[in-house]
């Protein structure tokens, strides 16, 4: 099955969380402030909506990421965590109809990355429907198969809902309310016969007041999960209106782009950077972006140029891709329409006529063609508009446009299209790591602002375009198949940035050097095009912002000029300019016999790992019933429950004789599935656990059933204790006991990449400009532009025995440095290489954090780390003056450590 990548089981890790927290406490604003805490993110205050308590968040994932994969397992996840329910109702929800097409096709499709989640936890027993076949849904679907409706938010999101058929009264529907009447819990949340449903429907007066037989009323009966694709356009007080109407149990959101105001913006539960997808080798970055000045023909001629290139660099690679180009024509009424471009390929650059393939309205020459087919002969698609959604072919390479990039709404997803990375995998020849654009405008400078909005578009930040759109020259590429693997494409050499104001700047406000470096021209329409080289000062900026007519414009002038600063500044760091940042022994330790990496799973192994040498007990899960509630405890964590719940769940009439303790074991063993636990001792671990509570004199079969999601997260935690208990007494006995054998082995080195460095905002913006930072002054991430720590890394950087250092990362997967320890991963906050070829590693810990049990046992692992390394490493935790016993400032800490 498709596995996920290490930021998206991040994502669904932390939805989780989030997710479990809110179901146990009932206060989704807590478990919202602690689950951004918890990634040490700053505080942003959680908005319900007058949503009440139902959880509605988003995850951001820049386009490439996978945001479809994730929002079909998160279905999996609301599921268990929060709905608690066998089988969930679903609410897909997409911008459009050909999205929408697409996504209940790809659901549909058996084995599909899509599916594939779904038929795994819910055993096959998934049903997915189009919107407009909801008819045929049947009451004994509901509680038996997860259902996923598909629709668009066009669907349902109206003020007036005559006329929408997701709203009306349709007979079909009768059955799922044939038991509902004015007793049901739930009768004042659906919407009853009207007077214009009368009108509608051709029902008799007698109807009025009853439930409404229609969709909407189904969904609202039995509370769905809601899944918004690119929800950044479903912001609307209409939107929320509309959401409320059908009363969801939970809406989570996905987008590239998501809305932060403060009045409308989502609840941003976890965020990806375009560098961490790069990092994952999702997408081929940087963008390597080639200027045209002589026009349309020379942007083909070089991008079929370009295209052959990578083709036979392709040969070497150790799978099959054959680089494919878009190429984006005009419309009928432009200049270079498809016909004019297709005839310039066959007539003019000789391409063979069945290596183009036509993608327009009219002619759909890639249907029912597999791309990925190594005697597929295709090698250009020329388009007008976006392929349709869904399309996704990593072949595609390179992106050639004749039309200008910034009036096309369809490049950022054509462009998207060329960003994918062929297998998910990143490839030997580094130029296949790349995506390729061609424009055909003047120069690199107005490309990059052209292309600018797309990106954002996309998901990108101001900083993943600084850094990876990159100057393409056709003779600056080199074969390194043998080469330097972490070779970065140069930056432009000439660091330009082109913008469009409405009339001349005034050049009087500016000084001789702020004018040495601006040339402005008038064009014959009027507009004023102004060139800058170099760094853009404040005092420049405001002068050129003033010039722009529109307050849009002036917005998009000063994001062009801080890119562009942010580039500069790139361009300045030791990765930039190709210096080596030194390799980091990681701790490791004789374990059964073999050199091992000390991490959680390894330590496990100290003691061989065996859930049946713990009590397969829960004396504290308790369940009390009334006549209308019943109530669990665990671990004095009460949750209440009301008993007309969806789908009739916890019906106390509900006898459940029918369901053995054989069948409540099998679905325990189903949801509690653990990669470091067999299944067979999984399974009889749940059997003794199960047996102990039915010797229980107040716990019956029948209130184990019904109380089987509550039962499987407190088995999940009771396990999930016994196993930290296992890796404390191996992280003690492998690295703190006398029989103890530690080594940093050259086998097992961790190594920083100048082009991998997956950081993500907030980033440093403060006035001090750290020079020695390897990878820029602009890439340090969640560093406050004053306090303590932002004193340690000053204090660093000014040293001359610093060559330069990082601000590590926290859980980045391949992107952080880290020491082990009981309970995870300890990541210190400063990596730093001495000129005397050392490394030190500077964790900082404020007054508040020193002498606490974590800091102790971190501190205690770095001192074991340097004391093991042969003098080659130096461990420092540094603390507040006041807190360090001789008095001693950061500085002199740091000072000290590095001379003893």
């Amino acid at each position: 099955m498709f596995a996920l990548k290490g930021y998206q089981q991040r994502a669904m890790d932390t939805l989780a969380a989030f997710l479990s927290q809110a179901k146990q406490s009932g206060n989704v604003e807590q478990a919202y402030s602690d689950s951004l805490k918890a990634q040490a993110l700053p505080p942003i205050p959680y908005r319900d909506f007058q949503f009440g308590t139902v959880p509605y968040v988003c995850i951001r994932i820049p386009t490439g990421g996978g945001k479809t994969v994730l929002a079909s397992h998160s279905i999996v996840t609301a599921g268990r965590e929060y709905l608690e329910v066998e089988f969930p109702v679903v609410l897909w929800l997409v911008p459009s109809t050909t999205i929408r097409l697409q996504t209940v096709e790809a659901l549909k499709q058996n084995g599909h990355p899509y599916r594939a989640k779904l038929d795994q936890a819910f055993n096959h027993q998934v049903l997915v429907l189009d919107v407009e076949e909801v008819f045929n849904i049947r009451p004994q679907d509901i509680g038996t198969k997860t259902i996923v409706i598909v629709s668009t938010r066009q669907n349902l999101t109206v003020n007036d809902t005559s006329g929408r058929k997701v709203y009306a009264y349709h007979e079909n529907f009768e059955p799922h309310f044939a038991k509902i009447d004015q007793s049901h819990p739930r009768f004042n949340q659906l919407e009853t016969v009207s007077e214009s449903d009368l009108k509608e429907n051709g029902l008799t007066s007698r109807e009025l007041g009853k439930v409404k037989y229609s969709f909407a009323n189904l969904l609202a009966l039995h509370n769905p999960l809601v899944i918004i694709d690119e929800a950044h356009n479903a912001r609307t007080k209409l939107t929320f209106d509309t959401l409320r109407r059908l009363h969801p149990a939970a809406i989570v959101e996905f987008t590239a782009t998501p809305n932060d105001s403060l009045d409308n913006g989502s609840n941003i539960l976890f965020n990806v950077s375009a560098a961490e997808l790069k990092a994952e080798e999702m997408i081929k970055l940087p963008i390597m972006l080639a200027e045209e000045p002589q026009g349309w023909k020379q942007a083909v001629g070089d991008a079929v140029a370009n295209r052959n290139r990578l083709a036979i660099e392709a040969q070497k690679d150790t799978d099959y891709i054959r680089p494919i180009a878009l190429l984006q024509a005009e419309a009928k009424n432009g200049t270079v329409t498809v016909d004019v471009l297709k005839n310039y390929l066959l007539d003019e650059l000789k391409i063979e006529p069945e290596k183009i393939a036509v993608v327009t309205g009219n002619q759909r020459e890639l249907d029912n063609i597999n791309l990925f087919a190594t005697d597929c002969p295709i090698e250009y698609i020329i388009t007008i508009e976006a392929l349709k959604e869904g399309w996704d072919c990593p072949f595609a390479y390179v992106f050639c446009s004749v039309k200008q990039v910034s009036s096309s709404k369809d490049a950022e997803q054509l462009l998207g299209r060329v960003l994918r990375m062929p297998y998910a995998r990143r490839r030997v020849i580094e130029d296949l790591n790349r995506a390729y654009a061609h424009l055909a405008t003047s120069s690199f400078a107005k490309a990059a602002t052209e292309l600018k909005d797309k990106l954002i578009t996309m998901g990108f930040e101001e900083l993943d375009i600084a850094a990876y759109v990159r100057q393409y020259e056709q003779d600056t590429h080199q074969d390194d198949l043998f080469g330097d693997r972490t070779h970065q494409p140069p930056m432009p050499k000439s660091m330009e940035v082109v913008v469009e104001v409405a009339s001349m700047p005034e050049l009087d406000k500016l000084s001789d050097s702020e004018r040495a470096q601006l040339t402005a021209t008038t064009t014959a329409e009027g507009i004023v095009v102004v060139k800058i080289r170099g760094e853009v000062s404040d005092n420049l900026q405001k002068v050129i912002v003033k010039s722009a007519e529109k307050t849009a414009d002036k917005k998009s002038i000063e994001q062009d000029f801080r890119i562009h600063n942010k580039r500069i500044e790139i361009s300045r760091s030791p990765a930039e300019r190709g210096e080596v940042f030194g390799s980091l022994p990681l701790l490791c330790a004789v374990i059964q016999g073999e050199l091992e990496l000390v991490e959680p799973e390894t330590l496990l192994d100290v003691n061989e790992w065996n859930l049946l040498n713990y009590p397969a007990k829960l004396p504290s899960f308790k369940s009390v019933e009334t006549s209308n509630l019943w109530e669990i405890d665990v671990e004095g964590e009460k949750v209440v429950y009301g008993t007309a719940e969806p789908t009739g769940r916890y019906d106390l009439n509900q006898s459940l004789l029918d369901v053995t303790e054989n069948d409540l074991v099998r679905w325990l063993d189903r949801e509690l599935r653990q990669a470091d636990v067999p299944q067979g001792i999984l399974i009889k671990f749940i059997n003794l656990v199960v047996s102990d509570l039915l010797s229980q004199p107040e716990l019956t079969l029948t209130a184990l059933v019904r109380n089987k999601f509550p039962l499987a997260r407190a088995i999940r935690d009771l396990i999930e204790r016994y196993r930290k208990t296992a890796q404390k007494e191996g992280y003690q006995q492998a690295l703190f006991s006398t029989e103890a054998q530690l080594d940093l082995s050259s086998e097992f080195m961790y190594e920083f990449s100048p082009s991998h460095y997956p950081a993500k905002s907030p980033f440093y913006s403060g006035s001090y400009k750290f020079q020695k930072h390897y990878y820029g002054n602009n890439r340090i991430e969640d560093l406050k532009a004053t306090g303590e720590e932002f004193e340690c890394a000053r204090a660093i950087d000014s040293l001359p025995q610093v060559k330069h250092w990082i601000r590590n990362l926290v859980r980045r997967d391949h992107g952080s440095f880290w020491l082990p320890l009981a309970h995870g991963k300890f990541y210190p906050d400063f990596i730093v290489e001495l000129t005397d070829g050392r490394m030190f590693v500077v964790e900082y810990k404020g007054d508040a954090y020193a002498t606490n049990d974590d800091s102790k046992e971190k501190n205690l692992v770095g001192e074991l780390w340097a004391k093991n390394s042969a003098n080659t490493a130096i461990f420092l935790m540094a603390v507040d003056k006041k807190t360090d016993p001789n008095g001693r400032d950061t500085r002199t800490q740091i000072l000290e450590a590095i001379s003893a």
